[in-house]
């Protein structure tokens, strides 16, 4: 295609807004929330709800500030009927994802009383991280053919989701996992989901239209979906001393794509996949079939690094992920992962939200470089041949 002017495909570095929330360095493979490393966030053993309030607030929060900000977010975990029922009439073999977004768009429908209010908007942001929660786990049981089942508050968001989902007490092990994935996926500054909800915000739609955008956009495979697709590469495999093989048949020689390699900002490791290394690790060394999968994952990710590594191409966030929530109990059908990713994301995206509409509002509105026919007459259909 002729190209007159210069455009840049996909908005590959274009700076879309300011940021108090999010920086990366994606060649020395930093990433902080609010200036604070993920390694010494994880490290310091802090709970989810510390970080979603970083993210809405700016700070940390006092004991006094998270308790009070851990009762707003449970005040969601009680989600409408209608919420649930816009659930449970999908199929389901339907995508987790979609699930998600016919319950937030459904509460779209009915929030038409929304405005954006600096004195408000972080409660409803809160307590939209509750629904979500709800929200999820109702997906999951749907799927699981379970009864509709609602979070109860408990000491910490991760413990009431994981409750909630499986219908059973969870171990802290498993907790701390959850609430480790929780922080780990947060937010990454502004990839796909999160600019296609800037766009819908910033037409000055609510808070659930942004989410409802965000979502769909995450739905695609280019952006959601990483997960499962290394999930699938390594039961592909099979065993581990298979990976050898597989990966000059299909990564050498059948030019496929390594899936949970490579990255548009890291061009090294990206630090939240180390972390998730050391959970699958942890986790899986209890559960035989699982562990061949983390086996598979480790030999593979080898042979990734000693071929791609020069080349800036390492593995990413969603590598080890799956495995984790693999470990936890999710099996992998219905996208289930990425409708995990939302779980953690729908901070993020309502961080960025708040953060563009309180201070940056302005209608996200780019152009196209017209590459078509020059001016023609229009002729009647009467008289074409």
């Amino acid at each position: 295609m002729p190209e007159t002017e210069e455009i840049s495909k996909g908005l590959e570095d274009v700076n879309i807004k300011w940021t108090r929330l999010t920086t990366i360095d994606g060649n020395k493979g930093i990433l902080r929330y609010g200036g604070y490393s993920v390694e010494d966030i994880i490290a310091s053993g802090a709970q989810d709800e510390e970080i979603q309030y970083l993210f809405l607030y700016g700070n940390l929060p006092t004991a006094q500030e998270l308790r009070k900000f851990k009762e707003t977010i449970q005040k969601g975990y009680k989600i409408p009927d209608f919420v649930i029922n816009a659930i449970r009439q999908l199929p389901r073999e339907s995508d987790s994802v979609a699930m998600q977004m016919a319950a937030v768009a459904s509460m779209a429908a009915s929030e038409i009383k929304f405005k954006w209010n600096k004195d408000t908007d972080r409660d409803v942001a809160a307590e939209m991280i509750g629904r979500m929660s709800a929200i999820t786990v109702n997906v999951y049981r749907h799927i699981m053919n379970m009864p509709p089942e609602l979070p109860k508050p408990s000491d910490s968001y991760a413990e009431s989701f994981l409750t909630a989902a499986f219908g059973r007490k969870v171990t802290k092990e498993e907790i701390d996992a959850m609430n480790t994935a929780l922080i780990l996926y947060t937010d990454h500054e502004v990839p796909a989901s999160t600019t296609a909800g800037l766009v819908a915000v910033s037409t000055l739609s609510d808070m659930y239209s942004g989410i409802t955008a965000a979502l769909a956009a995450l739905k695609g495979p280019l952006h959601g979906g990483a997960a499962e697709a290394a999930i699938a590469q390594f039961d592909e495999i099979k065993d581990p001393a298979n990976v050898e093989k597989w990966f000059n048949d299909n990564i050498i020689n059948g030019k496929k794509r390594l899936m949970g390699f490579g990255h548009r900002v890291y061009k090294t490791y990206d630090p939240r996949a180390k972390i998730f290394k050391g959970i699958a690790d942890k986790l899986s060394s209890k559960k035989p079939e699982v562990r061949k999968i983390y086996d598979i994952a480790t030999k593979l990710e080898d042979l990734g690094v000693k071929n791609f590594g020069s080349k800036g191409i390492y593995p990413n966030t969603d590598y080890f992920s799956g495995i984790v929530y693999m470990s936890l109990g999710f099996p992998l059908r219905n996208n289930i992962y990425t409708a995990l990713f939302a779980l953690s994301r729908v901070t993020g995206w309502q961080a960025h939200f708040i953060e563009y509409v309180e201070e940056q509002q302005r209608l996200i509105r780019p152009r196209a470089v017209y590459v078509g026919p020059a001016e023609r007459k229009f002729v009647p259909i009467a008289e074409r041949k």
